[in-house]
C-alpha cells in the first residue's frame, strides 16, 4: 500500500513549531525574527518550514528513520522554523552532505532548549551584559558573549540578545596623556550613550561586567556606576580557564599596611597582582609621601578565585579610604597606584563616593619605562562635565 506524503502540514503543527522556535530561524548562528521585516519593520511572515528529514525519498537526507512511518514526516519533531536562505542552504546540492540530520536535529534541539530557558526566567533575574575593552567583538579578544554568558547562568540571564559593547579606540601611547584624555572622554560618552540610557528607561536595572582594559579606565568605569547601580562584576581567570567563579579558601583575608605618619602626601598602593616597592611610588609622588598600602599575603595575577574575596575586598577598601580621609583630610588628592586584577579595578572605583571622597589621582605603570605615570583623576561626580 503506497503512502502518499505531501507538503501539506496541519495548522496544529505549525502553531507548535512556531512556538518552540519562538518565531526566529533555527539554523545555527542565524536566529532572524521571522515574523518582522528588518527593514520596514512591518509584520510579515518569513518562515519557512524546513524538513530535516525529505517529504520525498530523494529529497536531502531522504525518508531516514521515517521510511516505515511516512505519515509522521510533517510532525513537529521533523520540522525545523527557517528563514529562506537558511532552509535553500540545507537543501540544496550537497546539502545533505554537510547539514546531515544528526547535526540540524542538534541545531533545532539546542535552539528550543534555549527558548524554553530564557522564556522561563523571572524578570529579576535579567542583567544587561556589558564587554569592555580592546578588541571586543574580535576573533583576538578572549571577552567572547557566549562564554561570558555561561558564567552567568543560571543566577543571572541576558535581558538582551546583544551585549552593551564598549570598545577601546585611541591610537596612542598608554603612556602619553592623549591616551588618558581620549580614552577617559571616550569611556564616558559611551556610557552616558550605552548605559545610563538603560539605567534611566530600561525595566531591567542590573549589570553584568565583563571587562579587559588598563586598570584606571576600569576604575573610572566603576566611579560611574557608583555602588547604587546593581553590578555584577567578573573575572578572567587562567585556571581553570573562563569566567566562572570559585570556591573561596577559608581564612582568606587582605592586609593593610599604615605609614609611620601623615604628615606627607598621601597615597595608596592596590599590591594584590605583585609587590611594589616603596622607592617606585616616591620616585614620582616625592620622598615625602606617606604610603598606605592594601595586600595579601601572597600577591600573584589569578588570587582572585570566588565571589566572596570581592565583596571583601570592598569592605577593606571602604574601612580604608575612610582612615587615610580621616588621617589627611578630604581636599588633599590621594595619590593611587593599583596594580590588581580587573574585578577588584571595577570595585575600586565602585566604592568611591564623590560628595565624601577626596579626589583621587590614579596611575598607571608605563612597560616600555618601568614607572608609574599618571593617567586619570576622579573628583566630584562623573556624570557631571
Amino acid at each position: 500500500m503506497v503512502v502518499e506524503v505531501t507538503r501539506h502540514i496541519k495548522q496544529t503543527v505549525e502553531r507548535e513549531l512556531w512556538a518552540r522556535a519562538a518565531g526566529r530561524c533555527e539554523f545555527s548562528g542565524c536566529n532572524t525574527l521571522l515574523h518582522r521585516s528588518a527593514v520596514t519593520q512591518e509584520s510579515v511572515n518569513l518562515a519557512q518550514k524546513a524538513h530535516i528529514y525529505a517529504f520525498s525519498e530523494r529529497g536531502p537526507r531522504g525518508w531516514g528513520p521515517y521510511k516505515t512511518g511516512l505519515s509522521k514526516l510533517n510532525d513537529v519533531s521533523n520540522l525545523m522554523l527557517m528563514c529562506h536562505g537558511c532552509h535553500r542552504k540545507i537543501d540544496q546540492e550537497g546539502g545533505s552532505h554537510r547539514y546531515p540530520a544528526d547535526l540540524l536535529i542538534h541545531w533545532k534541539t539546542e535552539h528550543e532548549l534555549r527558548v524554553e530557558v530564557v522564556t522561563g526566567i523571572a524578570p529579576d533575574n535579567k542583567s544587561h551584559v556589558v564587554l569592555y575593552g580592546a578588541n571586543i567583538g574580535s576573533e583576538k579578544s578572549p571577552v567572547v558573549y557566549h562564554s561570558c554568558v555561561e558564567a552567568m547562568f543560571p543566577q543571572w540571564y541576558p535581558a538582551s540578545e546583544r551585549p552593551v559593547l564598549i570598545s577601546m579606540h585611541s591610537e596612542h601611547k598608554d603612556s602619553s596623556a592623549q591616551y588618558w584624555q581620549t580614552e577617559s572622554q571616550h569611556l564616558l560618552k559611551a556610557f552616558q550613550r550605552k548605559i545610563l540610557s538603560l539605567i534611566d528607561d530600561d525595566p531591567c536595572k542590573h549589570f553584568s561586567l565583563f571587562t579587559l582594559a588598563p586598570q584606571p579606565l576600569l576604575i573610572q568605569l566603576g566611579a560611574l556606576l557608583t555602588d547604587k547601580i546593581d553590578v555584577e562584576t567578573y573575572q578572567l581567570h587562567r585556571e581553570p580557564k573562563g569566567w566562572f567563579w570559585q570556591d573561596c579558601e577559608d581564612g582568606f583575608d587582605y592586609v593593610v599596611h599604615k605609614p609611620d605618619h601623615f604628615n606627607g602626601v598621601p597615597a595608596l598602593i592596590l599590591s594584590l597582582s605583585d609587590h611594589v616597592s616603596h622607592e617606585r611610588i616616591t620616585r614620582v609622588v616625592g620622598e615625602e609621601t606617606s604610603i598606605w598600602e592594601l595586600t595579601i599575603d601572597l600577591p600573584g595575577n589569578d588570587f582572585i578565585q570566588a565571589k566572596q574575596q570581592l565583596s571583601l575586598f570592598r569592605r577593606r577598601l571602604r574601612e580604608l579610604i575612610v582612615d587615610i580621609k580621616h588621617a589627611h583630610g578630604e581636599s588633599i588628592p590621594l595619590h593611587v597606584f593599583p596594580v590588581m586584577p580587573v574585578s577588584c579595578a571595577i570595585e575600586l572605583g565602585r566604592v568611591r563616593m564623590p560628595k565624601a571622597d577626596m579626589p583621587w589621582l590614579i596611575y598607571d605603570h608605563d612597560m616600555e619605562a618601568q614607572e608609574f605615570v599618571k593617567a586619570i583623576e576622579l573628583k566630584g561626580d562623573l556624570h557631571v562635565g
